[in-house]
């Protein structure tokens, strides 16, 4: 019979580690106190306080289950190892390192809530995907990033909620804005921040020559209560409405109250499409420019603050934070980081979770530094 002590015990010691950094006491502490609040009738008086309320439950109820399960698992397995090495019975070995395994391999999840330690980890993000050098080829390329994050997102169950889209001249998209929704949302895909390069055999050109492409990825945490955040003079602001021009449904739905704004001291744009009114497209609009103003307002004070970075300001070669390579050989690399991968087609259809995982490390050591 196989011995398990030690790989159980690695378990057990890596369980009482996240017991500290998901802060358990802290949480059975506080799930009683939010119940009670969100039970009240009057709660929905208040939407922005109801949805606060709601939405921390809600992440209290997922840290507490997530632990309660592992620990019941680890609890399991060593019951199981105790019982097999009593008796003999060598038939339990496959059941006890499967069970090893999957402890492992949720600890590993898990352990990813520990690099989570921005003010706005938590949030939603506001992205934009806005296509720079390389003609059509980049205008594709922005439209392959759109779906790898959609893919992305499908598989760790996010939404994608897009605001506005403007299509390519000749093919793909010239740029999207859109909302990724989910707990650490924003803390996943500040990552993502910066500029992505293609070099691949153009489909674009008649000679077949290796085409390079630029798109720009510029991620802002969302908040619902834009005063809540950061003061927004609308002096400062120029709003225009006009008539979508999107695909409608592959990307978004016409309306004929889109709004653009426009914040006059910085430049920043922000733009919304697809709701029903044009206040509401406004209000969200609105919405989005908060979280992009509060980038750039951490950038003007402290350039490395809770890890945001600010807007780009070429999508050009010497620019990029990472270069996904088709030709002459397969590579994915991020130049921040340095973790690489040979399997594009695996990264383009969403299996970016490796890379923002490495960022998150990276950037907690460099803040360390």
């Amino acid at each position: 019979m196989q011995d398990f002590t030690e790989q159980i015990s690695a378990v057990r010691s890596r369980l009482e580690e996240a017991e500290v950094y998901l802060r358990i006491s802290e949480l059975e502490a506080r799930r009683p106190q939010l119940e009670v609040e969100a039970s009240r009738p009057d709660l929905w008086n208040d939407p922005d306080k109801a949805r606060s309320v709601t939405s921390e439950l809600a992440a209290v109820n997922e840290d507490l289950e997530a632990f309660g399960r592992l620990r019941g698992g680890v609890d399991d397995v060593e019951v199981l190892h105790e019982l097999a090495r009593e008796e003999g019975d060598e038939s339990l070995e496959g059941e006890i390192t499967e069970s090893v395994a999957d402890l492992v391999s949720a600890l590993d999840d898990l352990e990813l809530r520990s690099l989570f330690t921005g003010e706005f980890d938590e949030r939603d993000a506001v992205c934009q995907v806005k296509s720079g050098e390389g003609g059509t080829d980049a205008q594709d390329w922005a439209e392959m990033l759109m779906r790898m994050y959609n893919r992305w997102a499908d598989g760790r169950g996010l939404e994608i909620e897009i605001t506005a889209v403007s299509e390519g001249t000749e093919a793909g998209l010239s740029s999207v804005e859109f909302i990724v929704k989910g707990r650490h949302a924003y803390g996943l895909m500040q990552s993502e921040h910066g500029v992505h390069r293609l070099v691949r055999i153009s489909p674009f050109n008649n000679e077949g020559k290796r085409q390079t492409a630029f798109s720009a990825v510029q991620v802002a945490p969302f908040f619902e209560a834009v005063a809540d955040e950061i003061e927004i003079d609308e002096k400062d602001l120029r709003i225009d409405t006009y008539r979508s021009s999107g695909a409608g449904g592959q990307h978004v739905n016409v309306t004929d109250s889109a709004v653009r704004i426009t914040h006059l001291p910085t430049g920043t744009v922000t733009s919304c499409q697809n709701e029903r009114s044009q206040h509401q497209n406004k209000d969200r609009a609105m919405q989005m420019m908060a979280g992009k103003l509060l980038v750039l307002e951490r950038k003007k004070r402290d350039d490395e603050i809770a890890g945001i970075t600010g807007e780009q300001q070429n999508v050009g070669f010497g620019s990029q934070i990472r270069s996904y390579v088709m030709q002459p050989y397969q590579m994915v690399k991020d130049l921040r980081t340095s973790h690489e991968t040979a399997q594009v087609e695996s990264v383009l259809n969403g299996n970016i979770d490796q890379f923002m995982e490495a960022w998150l490390q990276w950037s907690r050591a460099k803040n360390e530094e």
